[in-house]
């Protein structure tokens, strides 16, 4: 029998490669899958890791002549299944499907979580949506009174897609506003919203034809060369942790179904609902993400691994997917990870005292 013959979109990147892992360490799967990546190719250290058999270099989603393109790498390589990561790529496969088997994030629900301006006024009426407004960059420049929100405030660019950070300050006062604006001269629009002090979390669910069949919550502690970044957050978790938190879980189920109900649609797929606690510890959305992010891994490492049930859902296998939504991790668990190196979990960790070793 020959190999299961997968697609990953965006493949250079951090949170593809992690689902590669993921697969490659499965109980299922490991050893069956042959991968086949497509990406604009600016991380290039992805092409020549060794993960996946081939990896094409692909215009963006949006080119005239990615379709043709990716038609023909389907065909070429007889491509199954497809395992999609770029957030503008999800929403167009979920527009305009190839034929292949793949996951479709419902694609009313993908707009609308798209952009968190969009997001945000859809979930308008819940408590669990951080207070903001949006401003021109002009109106940022013009009058301190544009800003009605209190300071400490969050600062951050709001386009489809943005991660990682792009465009975001704490801004302590105007003259942060205003110097911010400045800077980002490219930037036409800004979100400014209530900074939000507590955790940094995120919630991974996974969705079969209306049904929640997995749920998993992490905490991001801190990001690989979060210094660099003005914001203090690059995208890339250096530390974190996973929770048994299930509070954070109904108010991501809460938003996820709230917006699936404005769009009548019936949600399917893997997303993952970034939150963070206010000064009162209550968990807050600040975002949908329409796809894996780079946590897939140490999940897989723990004992939960979605992209095994992720595939196993493209291959009409649900069965097989255990019945428990989530599982108890150690209270004392870590991941680590380093820019050199692959992510580390650990059941139970605690920090060395000086004068103590490791071995």
């Amino acid at each position: 029998m020959g190999k299961i013959k997968i697609l990953v979109t965006g493949a250079c990147g951090v949170t593809s490669r992690s689902v590669v892992r993921s697969l490659n360490k499965s109980n299922v799967f490991a050893g069956k899958c042959e991968f086949i990546g497509t990406d604009v190719c600016y991380n290039e250290y992805g092409i020549y890791e060794g993960l996946y058999k081939k990896v094409y270099k692909v215009p963006y989603y949006n080119s005239e002549s990615y379709r043709l393109l990716m038609e023909r790498i389907i065909a070429e390589n007889e491509i199954e299944y497809a395992i999609l990561i770029p957030e503008p790529e999800v929403l167009y496969w979920s527009e305009h499907p190839f034929n292949v088997k793949f996951l479709r994030i419902p694609p009313r629900f993908a707009k609308k979580v798209l952009s968190k301006r969009s997001l945000y006024e859809t979930l308008s009426s819940k408590n669990y949506i951080p207070d903001f407004q949006i401003l021109s960059r002009e109106d940022m420049l013009s009058s301190e009174q544009s800003v009605k929100l209190n300071y400490p405030l969050w600062i951050r660019d709001f386009s489809e897609g943005t991660t990682s950070g792009k465009g975001s300050l704490k801004a302590e006062c105007y003259d942060d506003v205003k110097a911010w604006a400045i800077i980002n001269r490219n930037i036409p629009s800004f979100m400014l919203s209530e900074y939000l002090e507590g955790r940094n979390l995120g919630c991974f669910t996974l969705f079969r034809n209306g049904k929640l069949l997995k749920y998993g919550v992490a905490q991001r502690i801190d990001y690989l060369m979060g210094k660099v970044a003005v914001s203090g957050i690059t995208g890339n978790t250096c530390k974190g942790k996973l929770l048994n938190d299930k509070r954070v879980f109904e108010v991501a189920y809460d938003a996820i179904m709230s917006v699936i109900s404005e769009t009548g649609e019936t949600m399917n797929g893997l997303v993952v609902t970034d939150l963070k606690e206010n000064a009162k510890g209550e968990p807050v959305v600040t975002e949908i993400n329409i796809r894996h992010v780079a946590f897939t891994s140490t999940f897989a490492n723990a004992g939960l691994n979605f992209a095994e049930y992720q595939l196993l859902c493209l291959m009409e296998k649900e069965a097989e997917i255990s019945n428990n939504l989530t599982i108890e991790f150690p209270e004392d668990n870590c991941m680590l990870r380093d820019v050199d190196g692959l992510p580390i979990y650990l059941e139970h960790y605690r920090q060395l005292n000086e004068g103590e070793y490791y071995e």
